[in-house]
């Protein structure tokens, strides 16, 4: 017999929907992309405080080395009475380089000069009047070069003409500001000589005297930024003798 509870329990009765707990999206899972976009924004935010800091850095190691080179050159003075030399190099780029390699050679300082960078159009006599030297001493112990058309050039033409003459000492013979640069690049090249700096100065600069002269401290920042150019372009490093050299030409005599 059958019992009645056996088929009117289920009957009627709707089916019942329960949700799953893994079928919503929970806290975490919305959270995810929030978390990635600000991981992101820090580590640009870090890039850029790294990239902020490199270049504070690098303008402030900019502007110190200026200090050092003007400072440098305000210091350097012209020898009252250099040591003789084997002979003497002049670079082209004033007339009081040349009057002063001129004064040199004559006063025995030297065998002989290499005026350096000529323009191509200037003849011996032209500038044998220019420079007002002595004729016979301009025409027995005056080297002209015009291959010279900057520094580089000046450096290669002149370590050509020193080993030419198998010279051992050379007086060097161009302006404060122009110094360094010139025995740096003269010294790559002239391996077997010793180069004395004998700056001309048209200006004083000493105790910060180029701060003032607007002129001054243009040509200064424009060859320091010439000078890191030539540090940067050099494959051998400066030499010892040539950093005592400039040490000696800052301290006068």
């Amino acid at each position: 017999m059958m019992d009645v509870r056996d088929s009117t329990d289920t009957a009627g009765c709707m089916p019942v929907l329960v949700a799953r707990p893994h079928e919503f999206a929970g806290p975490d899972e919305f959270a995810k992309p929030d978390q990635s976009a600000k991981h992101g924004r820090l580590l640009a935010a870090r890039s850029l405080r790294l990239s902020a800091l490199l270049l504070l850095a690098f303008v402030a190691l900019f502007v110190a080395g200026f200090g050092w080179f003007a400072n440098t050159v305000s210091r350097l003075t012209t020898p009252a009475n250099p040591a003789r030399a084997d002979a003497i190099i002049v670079l082209t780029g004033g007339q009081s380089r040349l009057d002063a390699a001129m004064g040199l050679l004559a006063s025995g300082k030297g065998e002989r000069l290499l005026i350096s960078g000529v323009h191509p159009s200037a003849s011996r006599r032209q500038l044998q009047a220019a420079t007002g030297g002595d004729k016979r001493l301009f025409s027995c112990c005056v080297d002209i070069d015009r291959a010279a058309l900057d520094t580089i050039g000046n450096a290669e033409e002149s370590a050509k003409w020193v080993e030419d003459h198998a010279y051992g000492t050379v007086i060097l013979v161009t302006n404060n500001y122009h110094m360094p640069r010139s025995l740096l690049e003269m010294g790559r090249l002239l391996h077997g000589a010793r180069l004395e700096p004998y700056p001309v100065v048209n200006t004083n600069l000493e105790n910060g005297g180029w701060l003032t002269k607007p002129e001054a401290l243009r040509v200064l920042f424009t060859e320091y930024n010439k000078y890191l150019l030539a540090l940067a372009r050099g494959i051998m490093p400066v030499k010892q003798t040539e950093s005592v050299a400039l040490a000696d030409a800052a301290g006068g005599s």
